[in-house]
């Protein structure tokens, strides 16, 4: 078995704020191996970018409560001082943000911003940091990349500035890489060509890799294991294969019946799971999705439904599992 590139046993992320406490991340076991790609799936709101930043420990530390264990390359995070936490971000953990528009800075040009990273962590001299840059624009495929070193971030396309993105997020051969829905604000042949090149690095550099998104099917595309996320918990875990061909938790299936690409004949209409994510403030004591569940009964909402192996590697919270496998989409059972 692989080492483990980054290891979540019992993590618990609480925000205060005033009057209640939100429990945005409730109790994740989670295991990213060397080398592996995982994804985190889910609707808004099911803690999946929250989970994500938790790995670098980028929320305000004045209104967040941190618990369990959370090690990354055999270290442990939670007991980093600051200076040592900027060791860990960018050289050995980095985030591809979501939105690179708002995560770059607008007064330097994208070129100085990845000089910078470099020099910080590497202590190389400028024109070597700046060679390196180069060297990256042109491994993520960015046209004319001696000229856009020069650009502003406003002055890059979308699909640019992603790429810029995850060039700086390289930019100092991380073991570990975040990505926070990288294609979400993307047009889908931008969207395709960027998945593409983020599974091609991933392979070339031997990278451990996070993945979140709401697509199922980007989500298939890049990873070697999916994890469901509701409510701040995981849900469901198990290979991509596992979790679309014999999907166990009600929820996951209705996120698969929720698809409209290649699952619907003319004239059907597209399922939708009904109500909304329940309050991270006033959580239910049993399944969070329990609510919705249209298989929950009276002893899914008295208490939490404890992580049943449905087969070896793969794992759902549902004390009705049969039962779901008669409710998965036709095809995919």
């Amino acid at each position: 078995m692989s080492e483990l590139a980054v290891e979540l046993k019992d993590l618990r992320v609480e925000f205060r704020a005033p009057g209640k406490r939100i429990e945005a991340v409730n109790g994740v076991d989670l295991r990213l191996r060397q080398g592996e790609v995982v994804a985190l799936i889910g609707e808004s709101g099911s803690g999946k970018s929250v989970t994500l930043r938790t790995v670098m420990r980028l929320h305000p530390e004045r209104n967040t409560r941190i618990t369990g264990t959370l090690d990354v390359n055999g270290k442990n995070v939670l007991g980093m001082n600051a200076r040592t936490l900027a060791d860990l971000r960018g050289k050995e953990v980095a985030m591809i943000f979501q939105e690179p528009l708002l995560a770059l800075d607008p007064v330097y040009t994208v070129g100085a911003q990845i000089v910078e990273a470099i020099r910080r962590h590497e202590g190389v001299s400028h024109s070597e940091a700046r060679a390196r840059a180069l060297a990256l624009f042109e491994k993520v495929r960015i046209p004319s990349p001696e000229r856009r070193l020069a650009a502003y971030p406003h002055e890059m396309s979308g699909g640019m500035r992603q790429r810029a993105m995850i060039a700086l997020a390289l930019a100092c051969n991380p073991k570990v890489l975040l990505a926070d829905e990288p294609t979400t604000a993307l047009d889908a042949t931008v969207q395709i060509q960027i998945l593409l090149l983020l599974r091609e690095l991933q392979r070339d550099l031997g990278l451990s890799v996070i993945f979140v998104t709401h697509d199922i099917g980007a989500a298939v595309e890049v990873a070697d294991r999916i994890a469901v996320m509701y409510a701040g918990r995981i849900v469901e875990e198990g290979t991509a294969r596992d979790l679309i061909l014999a999907p166990r938790h009600p929820y996951t299936i209705a996120l698969l019946k929720s698809r409209a690409h290649g699952a619907m004949t003319r004239g059907t209409r597209l399922e939708t799971i009904g109500g909304s994510p329940p309050d991270l403030s006033a959580l239910p004591p049993g399944c969070a999705f329990a609510a919705r569940c249209t298989l929950a009964t009276d002893a899914c909402r008295a208490a939490q439904p404890p992580a049943v192996e449905v087969s070896p590697g793969h794992h759902a919270r549902c004390i009705r599992t049969d039962d779901a496998a008669a409710i998965a989409p036709a095809a995919l059972a």
